[in-house]
C-alpha cells in the first residue's frame, strides 16, 4: 500500500482498458489510492506504460468463471471500480454494476466510454476526435481557411475522459461519507469534452465570440493571441490582450503603438499580424524569451515536451520528474497537507499485497495462476476505443 496521498488506504479495482480510463486511476494512485489492475494474459497495452503507473497487476482471463468470482471477491472489499469497456461487457462478463453493488453496496462503480452508457451511438466505435467532433469543441479548433485541427487526444481521452472520471468518483466517494452508499458515474468522453468548451457557450452568448473558426479572440483570430514562428524555426505564444500587457509585448518587439492599428479594432488586425509576424521571425526563440523573461507580456516560448523538464519554470516546479519507465509528468495538482508521493511503477501482483485486501487462499492462487487465453477474452474491440 501507498502510504503517500490524500487517497491513503483506498482500495481501487481496474478492469484494464486503454488511455482514458488508466489516466483516472493513474490519478487515484498518484494521490495514494491501492490500485489493483485485472488485465488480460496479453496485456491491453504495451511497455513501457506511463499511465499504468501506480498498480499492481493481475494477467487473467475473464472468461473464466473462476476468475470472475475471485475478481468479485476483490470487489467486496474495494472502494471504487473503474472500467472503459463498451456498454454491456461488464454485464457479459458478470462484472456489471448491478451485481458488484449488491455484493458491495458502497462500492463506487466509474464507467468510461466515448459516447456514454445510453443514446443511439452508445454502442458504435470510436476515436477521440470523434467524440471531440460531436461535442462541438473540434469546431471551434483551427485555422478559418483549413479543417479543424485534433488538440492530439488531450481533449476527448484525457480532459473530458479521464479528469471528468476521476472527479465523478472522487465526488461520489465524498456522498458516500454522508449516506454510506456508492453509486455508478457515468462519463463520456463526448459529455466531457462539452463540458470543457462552457466557457466558449458564455462567450457567444455575449456576443463576444461571433466569428468564424479561426477569426475570434481566443482561436488565433487575434494578433495578440496566438503563435509565431521565430528565425531557428521555432515559435513563440502570445497572449498579450488586456492592456499593460499589450504594451509591454509592443515595447518587446519595439514597436510603437501610435504607429499601429488599434488593438482592438478588427478590421487592422491582418496589419498587426504582419508586423508582429516581421519582428518576430527576425531572432530565434530563445533569444525572444530572453527578450521577455521577468515582463507581463504574456509571451512564452513554445516547447516541445522534451524540453519541459530543462526550462526554468519547469525546473524550479518539478513539473517532469524521473521516474520508473524514464522522465514523465509529475503527480498533480499539489496538496499541501497531504502532497502525493513520486511515481510508482507498476508491478504484478503479489499473494501478500492480494490477502490484505481480505481474499481467500483459493481466489489468490485463481488470479495469481496462469490461465489459458480463450478467444472470446475481452479484446480491444470490447473497449471503448479512443
Amino acid at each position: 500500500m501507498n502510504g503517500a496521498g490524500a487517497l491513503a488506504g483506498l482500495r481501487v479495482v481496474e478492469l484494464a482498458g486503454l488511455a482514458p480510463a488508466p489516466f483516472a486511476t493513474m490519478m487515484l494512485a498518484d494521490h495514494g489510492a491501492e490500485v489493483v489492475r485485472v488485465d488480460r494474459v496479453v496485456p491491453t497495452v504495451a511497455e513501457p506504460d506511463l499511465l499504468g503507473r501506480g498498480r499492481t497487476t493481475l494477467g487473467v482471463d475473464l472468461k473464466d468463471p473462476a476468475v470472475v468470482a475471485a475478481v468479485l471477491a476483490l470487489v467486496d472489499t474495494a472502494d471504487v471500480l473503474v472500467e472503459g469497456f463498451r456498454p454491456g461487457v461488464a454485464e457479459r462478463l458478470g462484472l456489471g454494476p448491478d451485481v458488484c453493488l449488491a455484493r458491495n453496496p458502497r462500492l463506487v462503480y466509474g464507467r468510461m466510454t466515448g459516447w456514454g452508457q445510453g443514446g443511439p451511438l452508445a454502442t458504435t466505435a470510436g476515436h477521440d476526435i470523434t467524440y471531440v467532433a460531436a461535442s462541438g469543441a473540434l469546431g471551434a479548433l483551427g485555422p478559418a481557411d483549413a479543417p479543424p485541427v485534433s488538440p492530439l487526444n488531450l481533449v476527448g481521452d484525457f480532459g473530458g475522459g479521464g479528469l471528468v472520471l476521476a472527479f465523478g468518483v472522487v465526488a461520489a466517494l465524498v456522498e458516500r461519507a454522508t449516506s454510506g452508499r456508492g453509486q455508478v458515474v457515468d462519463a463520456a468522453m463526448v459529455d466531457g469534452a462539452a463540458l470543457l468548451t462552457t466557457h466558449l457557450h458564455s462567450l457567444i452568448a455575449e456576443g463576444v465570440w461571433s466569428g468564424p473558426r479561426g477569426r475570434n479572440l481566443l482561436d488565433g483570430g487575434a494578433p495578440f493571441y496566438r503563435c509565431y514562428a521565430t528565425a531557428d524555426g521555432g515559435h513563440v505564444a502570445v497572449g498579450a490582450i488586456e492592456a499593460p500587457f499589450y504594451a509591454a509585448f509592443l515595447d518587446g518587439l519595439g514597436l510603437d503603438a501610435t504607429d499601429l492599428p488599434d488593438q482592438l479594432d478588427e478590421s487592422g488586425w491582418p496589419e498587426l499580424e504582419r508586423r508582429f509576424a516581421e519582428v518576430l521571425a527576425t531572432r530565434d526563440r530563445d533569444a525572444w524569451a530572453d527578450v521577455f523573461a521577468g515582463t507581463d507580456a504574456c509571451v512564452q516560448p513554445v516547447l516541445a515536451p522534451h524540453e519541459v523538464a530543462s526550462s526554468p519554470h519547469g525546473r524550479a516546479r518539478g513539473t517532469v520528474v524521473d521516474g520508473p519507465g524514464g522522465p514523465q509528468p509529475a503527480p498533480a495538482p499539489r496538496l499541501g497537507r497531504t502532497p502525493a508521493g513520486p511515481p510508482r511503477g507498476r508491478g504484478p501482483a503479489t499473494a501478500a499485497a492480494l490477502a490484505s485486501w481480505g481474499l481467500p487462499d483459493d481466489a489468490v492462487s485463481t488470479l495469481l495462476g496462469t490461465p489459458s487465453t480463450r478467444p472470446d477474452t475481452p479484446t480491444r474491440e470490447d473497449v471503448s476505443v479512443r
